[in-house]
């Protein structure tokens, strides 16, 4: 494809292909979608070799490039991976299907029946950084909620993407389903992407999965609805009436059991009145980790090895081993300085007061608010909601974890036995 014409007639035809196969999806029973699921989980298992031929080129090509070893990391396929992959696929199919259920269904006075069946959203495109395994998982959940998908992945891993797409098809083949409901980008030009957030009369919504440049250039370009969040700066307010050690632990927790990821805690809120007992100890766990603390003059009063915070650190997503501390006066100030830095991701207040723990998560407004547990729970998984295909800081049309009802919609269904309006 060498150049936008060429580009823009080839994500037509991807699109033209998603929407018929999006009409074939709405009409395929629970049955077929999972039959569809095991056969892309069995294809992938019994080509492993492939895959990983496909990806060592991947790597050979990244580290070519100069791609750090994070982002090696996340490109790297193993045999461990794969079956990581094909067992994520077996555990969607397990999953109920949220497609054709029919709540709050009522009799009304003219002796209708009148109630919301859940419905797929159409077409979605899902685009995405870096690792491969996103591929799988975006596409079984995508068939599974009956939605027909546009897969673009990052270029670094677009051999290994290839491939795995191989699988997909496959298994939509054996399941007797088109083979474009899932459909993976063949050309690594950002054309395509650009492309492909603008075409509202395919595509229904958007899904970017990857850094903050990404997730913003997307939402600038798309005439499509997006579902995304920007970044995630979260909070944790320890509370003058929080148990000690629920607090250290928590706080220990929510900013290192992992760094990279959205829902880890970047700062920490601490209440004027139990600082002088928790930094200390708090600061001593954190530094033993390697963490490196910033904090205002409060802080640092009592963590006098700490670097002074400024004001851009209330605002920054680190990713990485580094915390901001403010020490407040009460909740009111915990909740102000949440509602002027905070990106509307995930916040939690440790306390023992439940009227002060209602008030939190009735006044902080984010997509997940918690009460005397790490922010690192934020996860479709440990929601019970089976696998997620993103975090969601909007308030349309999903919020939080998107799982597979985040991925489908409602319409009205009506039941009569000939009424007719007077």
């Amino acid at each position: 494809m060498e150049n936008s014409t060429d580009i823009q007639a080839y994500m037509d035809e991807l699109g033209r292909a998603a929407r018929r196969s999006s009409r074939a999806l709405n009409r395929a029973s629970t049955g077929d979608k999972n039959a569809a699921l095991e056969a892309m989980a069995a294809s992938l298992e019994a080509d492993q070799e492939a895959l990983l031929a496909a990806n060592r080129e991947d790597l050979a090509a990244g580290r070519e490039a100069g791609l750090d070893e994070a982002l090696l990391d996340r490109l790297e396929l193993t045999p461990d991976r794969i079956a990581a992959m094909a067992e994520g696929l077996r555990q969607v199919a397990g999953l109920p299907d949220p497609v054709g259920a029919v709540r709050d269904l009522a009799r009304r006075p003219s002796g209708i029946e009148v109630g919301k069946m859940r419905v797929p959203l159409g077409v979605v495109g899902i685009i995405y950084e870096s690792r491969p395994n996103v591929t799988a998982d975006a596409a079984a959940l995508c068939l599974k909620s009956g939605n027909a998908a546009i897969l673009r992945g990052g270029s670094e891993a677009a051999r290994s993407n290839a491939a795995i797409a191989d699988h997909i098809r496959a298994g939509l083949a054996a399941a007797g389903l088109p083979e474009e409901a899932v459909q993976v980008v063949a050309t690594t030009d950002r054309a395509a992407v650009e492309r492909l957030v603008a075409m509202p009369e395919y595509v229904d919504v958007i899904v970017p999965r990857g850094g903050k440049g990404l997730i913003e250039m997307v939402s600038r370009k798309a005439s499509v609805p997006v579902i995304k969040h920007l970044h995630g700066v979260c909070h944790v307010y320890l509370d003058d009436r929080a148990d000690r050690r629920r607090a250290l632990d928590i706080a220990v927790n929510a900013k290192t059991q992992r760094y990279g990821t959205c829902n880890t805690m970047e700062t920490l809120l601490v209440a004027e009145g139990v600082a002088g007992d928790l930094l200390p100890e708090l600061g001593q766990r954190l530094g033993e980790i390697g963490v490196e603390l910033r904090g205002c003059e409060r802080t640092r009063a009592l963590l006098p090895h700490a670097h002074a915070a400024t004001d851009e650190d209330w605002d920054t997503e680190y990713l990485g081993p580094v915390l901001a501390i403010r020490v407040v006066d009460d909740l009111d100030a915990a909740m102000d300085h949440i509602d002027e830095h905070g990106s509307r991701h995930t916040d939690a207040i440790v306390t023992e007061d439940y009227s002060r723990a209602r008030r939190f998560v009735a006044g902080v407004d984010s997509s997940s608010v918690m009460v005397n547990a790490s922010t690192r729970f934020a996860d479709g998984f440990e929601y019970g909601l089976g696998a997620e295909i993103g975090i969601s800081t909007d308030k349309f049309h999903v919020r939080g974890p998107v799982g597979l009802e985040g991925l489908t919609s409602e319409k009205f269904v009506v039941y009569g036995d000939g009424q007719v309006r007077t």
